[in-house]
């Protein structure tokens, strides 16, 4: 589990591909802190377990399904990705319940300076923007943000100086893919009320949820 907040800056040392899945080595030097081969770290939001440790950097296997939902894909030599080690027992909890496993990919629209902010609109399927409420929490990259306004096939978020300095969010530009989380309270409520095709029916009523205190 995450929480969105990023601890670093890493770059990508080294893509391999096989097929459709790979390995990616990124060097860093923040989250090596206390990580072991086994534990996960979120790149770009993607929740990945470290195969190998070495001075500066840690590689990770990436699954042809992580390729297909997300944006690491598109990473090569030199890019830069958003960091975060799994949350300890001890942590605070900063941001917003964060699991790191991304729902799908959104593209950047425009990014809009307002005084100190940035606002920034993402375009998204209707799937995603099913989940996001307005003031709500939605990971972008794997930065917890905050969405600001929200349309029928688009949402907008306001980045703040120190949120633009500590991630790569602000050095994408129009037409870049983000990867995207949604909410997990508000994945878990669809599914509970049969909205998913899955479950055409549901016993689930919203009498039953408040006689059930919800």
């Amino acid at each position: 589990m995450f929480t969105g907040i990023i601890e670093e800056v890493g770059t990508v040392k080294k893509v391999i591909s096989a097929c459709s899945s790979g390995e990616i080595e990124i060097a860093a030097s923040k989250v090596l802190e206390g990580t072991r081969i086994g534990d996960s770290i979120a790149v770009n939001g993607v929740c990945l377990t470290v195969t190998r440790l070495m001075a500066g950097g840690f590689c990770a296997d990436v699954m042809p399904e992580t390729l297909r939902r997300t944006n690491l894909g598109l990473l090569s030599n030199g890019s830069q990705v958003d960091l975060e080690r799994a949350m300890s027992a001890e942590g605070r909890f900063g941001g917003h319940i964060v699991s790191g496993h991304i729902d799908g990919t959104g593209t950047i629209v425009s990014m809009k300076q307002e005084e100190n902010a940035v606002w920034v609109r993402i375009k998204a399927s209707e799937d995603i923007i099913g989940l996001i409420v307005e003031k709500g929490s939605i990971t972008i990259d794997g930065i917890s943000l905050t969405v600001a306004t929200l349309g029928t096939d688009f949402f907008e978020v306001s980045i703040i100086p120190h949120t633009a300095s500590e991630t790569i969010l602000l050095k994408k530009r129009a037409g870049d893919l983000v990867n995207l989380e949604n909410d997990i309270l508000g994945k878990y409520v669809k599914r509970l009320l049969g909205i998913e095709p899955v479950k055409k029916e549901s016993k689930i009523t919203m009498e039953f949820l408040a006689e059930h205190g919800f």
